[in-house]
């Protein structure tokens, strides 16, 4: 009679010959040797049935087959192997993961001090552009504005943009470009805009009417808009620092100036009030973000999921109390309703212009518009809350408060 061997639902252990003389067994009248002990971890049956002797017992010492024991010796060994390695690959994922968090805050940490870097730079740059006034605050932005509408138009020319619409041709862009850098220039030497965007859009209309191929009503629109949202609109800073040249006579810097910088004619309605909308919109930006980060929890929009409910009122309580504060040390406005709904529009403005900005570079699907300005991304990103408020400021200041403030 043959013998036979089962096994069924084990795991592989080290298996030793005082492991298997230590187990119990017995031998039937069939001589049919069974071995009943189990063990912790081995579900072992073995069933020996016939005449032949396999497994002779000596002096209660079992001496078993030795190409048994070496199977299952080096499946166990291979087993061992296997989880050793798979405890290598789980240790150096750990390694790896702990190193990227590592250099992740390293990267941070990087880009936050390269912000602080060259935002204090801009800062003092900008703050010492506005107090000179004239043809170096002039030159100064239409340079912005010239690098800005490159930043607007390659973003109409990206891949997210145009999957659904037929970009501008690219020369057209160009002249676009430098048609937004020319307007604060006219701005300033002829004191009105009106005519001179008039003549460059129908330039431009003219210019994709009679291109070759099939003009198509995105490209003029996009052109349109570029020509509104890059030259126009920034041309009021303009006509607020420079346009606004009544003195501000009670404003104490004025007594301390130096002459041969203009004496206390250079402090002019315009001047005080391009300080203020600026430091309004700094306040309302630094505002909604630290707001936003500590207590936001409402998304204001999903075109801009960062920003949240929140962190928008506190910008804008920030901002108002900006307004009021340099109202009291500039003496401009002189009511206090009047510094209020300055503050107000400056906000309004500021955020109206950061989601528009938001908006096309999310339908151009990127994140920055640029990479000009280390750790800040391009001109856009920078300057989007104020391309609307100084048209927002120029007004209020024009229309609505009498004999300009003072």
């Amino acid at each position: 009679m043959a013998s036979f061997v089962e096994i069924d639902r084990f795991n592989l252990l080290p298996l030793s010959l005082s492991s298997l003389s230590a187990c119990s067994c017995r031998l039937s009248p069939s001589r049919t040797l069974r071995f009943s002990r189990r063990f912790s971890k081995l579900n072992l049956r073995l069933v020996i049935d016939g005449s032949k002797r396999v497994f002779p017992i000596r002096q209660a010492r079992v001496y078993t087959n030795r190409r048994v024991i070496t199977a299952l010796v080096r499946a166990e060994q291979d087993r061992l192997d296997e989880d050793n390695a798979k405890e290598e690959v789980g240790e150096g994922q750990m390694l790896s993961t702990t190193e990227d968090a590592v250099s992740d805050r390293k990267q941070k940490a990087s880009q936050l001090r390269k912000r602080i870097f060259f935002g204090l730079g801009i800062g003092i740059s900008v703050g010492a552009i506005v107090l000179a006034g004239g043809w170096v605050f002039t030159v100064s932005l239409a340079a912005a504005v010239f690098v800005g509408a490159r930043e607007y138009f390659e973003l109409v020319r990206s891949r997210g943009i145009t999957s659904g619409m037929t970009p501008p041709p690219r020369y057209v862009s160009r002249v676009c470009s430098v048609i937004c850098a020319l307007m604060p220039i006219l701005t300033l030497y002829f004191g009105n805009i009106d005519v001179s965007v008039t003549s460059a859009a129908f330039v431009v209309a003219t210019a994709l009417l009679l291109q070759r191929g099939n003009p198509r009503f995105a490209q003029l629109s996009s052109c349109m808009f570029g020509l509104f949202y890059c030259g126009y609109l920034p041309c009021f800073w303009v006509k607020l620092r420079c346009g606004l040249a009544a003195p501000a006579l009670n404003t104490r810097f004025g007594a301390a100036w130096p002459f041969l910088l203009g004496g206390r004619a250079h402090w002019t309605v315009g001047l005080v009030a391009t300080l203020i909308s600026i430091s309004c919109i700094i306040a309302a930006d630094t505002y909604a973000f630290v707001g936003g980060k500590a207590i936001g929890r409402t998304p204001l929009t999903n075109i801009s999921p960062k920003k949240t409910w929140e962190g928008t009122f506190v910008g804008l309580g920030g901002c108002i109390a900006t307004s009021v504060v340099l109202s009291k040390i500039f003496s401009w406005p002189t009511s206090l309703l009047g510094a209020i709904a300055f503050g107000f529009l400056n906000f309004f403005g500021s955020v109206f212009g950061d989601l528009t900005e938001s908006m096309i570079k999310r339908d151009a699907g990127v994140k920055d518009s640029g990479s000009l300005i280390p750790g800040h991304g391009g001109i856009l990103d920078r300057v989007d809350s104020y391309i609307f408020t100084g048209a927002l400021a120029y007004s209020f200041v024009k229309t609505i408060l009498p004999l300009y403030g003072v």
